[in-house]
């Protein structure tokens, strides 16, 4: 594997940020309502709008927020360059008022305000994450943009999480997806989020070289099958890892072994390949201490022998070999068989270091592999997973949506004949309600107005999507979900390396109840308006029926 990069970006991030999400990274229709809104004079009128989703994703019983620090940098870099405007010009109607462009000159988000859950936190359906606050014709323009920086981000990071659960806490997990993911900004934001939800290294140099990810790498089959024979190797002498001897010849020292290996495991060296052992040769003379091939281009027995000879070469010769990759059949009955002759082979040649080897496992690895995995006899230290982890395929997409709740200080509220898709009114205040143990139970959604529950103090809420009524709770201790992130032009809280997220979604995690986090048939966890807002609920929703005017329904 190669050396970890410790290398941390920020300031490559923020510079390149406003290339990577312009403002005009959005749709059509978002202009053409600003436009319209500017055209009525109510481009200036104060608005709140919030995004969520409506149904955790996988089936599971949570997701992870991620892509804050993001937006924050998105709303901190909106401006409108005179080539924007122009090509604004070339595809809005003939008849749009040329001074509307003037006012989009000198747009920014001065005005806006963010509030929003931390970044890594544990989040659940229907839970406002984020709201965002300011001029109506500014916060409209926001909307996609946000939506396309939450929407992935939250999904492989929550993806991420769920391997990590499945995998178990000890065996470390490479991420290797940028091959297979979508596009250049997808495989960068794949490697940042995956990390973030519990993977420990990343193949993408580029993700490393930014986000301070730690980078690894094997080799790959072509590398292999690339060598036909031994007169390939060059050079043929590697030195000691002290120094001290003279270069020796390395291709002699490793046929000594491999007739030494051979003889142990009851092997013919008739049978190997010598294309794969020149491969092996080349690279381990090019990276002695990094020496990790994949043994299965051929055949694992094979392989395994070819590596055995040229890393006890690499022993003698004082240098430390790090393991081996395996990327087809039966990983876990594989894994078993090459650590035996790993064993064997540190008892009979007395090589401790034999005994520190690490198994690679590849081979398209889905959650569902993992859990199977899991539950066999395997001796995999680290698995690489790419398609099934960047490309979310048992969910594409999480469904976050960017939906008004009030205008002018009046709320707002969604009528749908879809019950799913009406939205809750109102300037809101988010509580994470726990039990004597420390673990979340519920989530209560309040008007912002309304004063915070009380630990140890009973109240009343209503439980969103449930047919009953009102139920009581009494918690233990009480959290409050938001902090202001954006205030008047300016990120007002600290923007966190990938690291440091990393470390707040273990946390999160850690607190949230077994029966929630289980990968298959989780528990519900509930999410529950205040009396004071399902009250509003109510009242709107009456309103909507006596055809009043104070409802925008849209």
């Amino acid at each position: 594997m190669a050396a970890p990069s410790s290398s941390t970006c920020d300031g490559a991030m923020a510079r390149s940020f406003r290339e990577r999400v312009p403002p005009l990274l959005t749709d059509l229709y978002q202009f053409t309502m600003a436009y319209a809104y500017w055209r009525a004079g109510r481009h200036q009128e104060p608005a709140v709008f919030e995004l969520f989703f409506r149904d955790n994703p996988f089936g599971g019983g949570f997701s992870l927020f991620a892509g804050l620090d993001d937006c924050l940098l998105f709303l901190r870099s909106f401006r409108f360059t005179d080539e924007d405007v122009e090509f604004l010009c070339s595809v809005l109607p003939a008849t749009t008022d040329p001074a509307f462009f003037q006012f989009l000159r000198g747009l920014d988000c001065s005005g806006v305000t963010l509030r929003s859950v931390p970044e890594g936190t544990v989040v659940f359906a229907r839970v406002p994450l984020m709201e965002v606050a300011g001029p109506l014709a500014v916060v409209q323009l926001l909307e996609t943009s946000l939506l396309c920086l939450v929407n992935y981000a939250s999904l492989v990071c929550s993806n991420a999480a769920r391997f990590r659960l499945a995998a178990g806490p000890q065996r470390k997990l490479l991420e290797l997806g940028l091959r297979r993911a979508q596009g250049p900004d997808g495989g960068l934001t794949a490697s940042r989020y995956t990390h973030i939800g519990g993977f420990d290294l990343t193949s993408n140099v580029q993700a490393g070289f930014l986000f301070g990810i730690p980078v690894a790498g094997t080799m790959a089959h072509s590398y292999v099958t690339s060598f036909n024979s031994l007169e390939e190797v060059w050079p043929r002498t590697l030195a000691a890892a002290d120094g001290d001897l003279d270069p020796v010849d390395f291709i002699s020292l490793t046929k000594g072994w491999l007739s030494r290996v051979c003889e142990i495991v009851g092997a013919e060296p008739a049978k190997i390949r010598e294309g794969e052992l020149a491969a092996f040769l080349s690279y381990a003379i090019a990276y002695p201490n990094n020496f990790l091939p994949v043994i299965d281009s051929y055949s694992v027995g094979c392989g395994l022998l070819n590596f055995c000879a040229v890393a006890l070469a690499l022993c003698e010769l004082g240098h430390r070999p790090v393991g081996v990759r395996l990327d087809s059949g039966d990983l876990c009955r594989q894994s078993v068989s090459v650590r035996g002759v790993f064993r064997l082979c540190s008892q009979h040649f007395s090589v401790p270091d034999f005994n520190s080897l690490i198994i690679v496992g590849t081979n398209n690895i889905s959650e569902q592999s993992m859990i199977e995995l899991n539950g066999k006899e395997n001796e995999i230290d680290v698995v690489g997973v790419g398609t099934h982890l960047v490309t979310c395929t048992k969910q594409p997409s999480l469904g976050c949506v960017y939906k008004l709740v009030e205008v002018r200080g009046k709320p707002r509220m969604k009528i749908s004949e879809d019950p799913e898709k009406s939205t809750v009114p109102g300037r809101k205040a988010v509580y994470r309600l726990l039990d004597a143990e420390g673990h979340p139970f519920l989530d209560l959604v309040c008007l912002a107005v309304e004063p915070p529950p009380e630990p140890g103090v009973p109240l009343s809420c209503y439980p969103m999507g449930a047919q009953t009524s009102s139920v009581s709770v009494t918690p233990a201790q009480v959290r409050s979900l938001y902090l202001e992130a954006f205030t008047t032009g300016q990120v007002s809280h600290p923007l966190s390396s990938a690291a440091e997220t990393r470390a707040k979604v273990q946390t999160s995690l850690q607190t949230l109840h077994p029966r929630h986090k289980r990968l298959q048939d989780p528990e519900s966890y509930t999410v529950a308006l205040s009396e004071r807002l399902q009250n509003l609920v109510s009242e709107l929703r009456r309103g909507s029926s006596n055809n009043s005017n104070f409802l925008l329904s849209n």
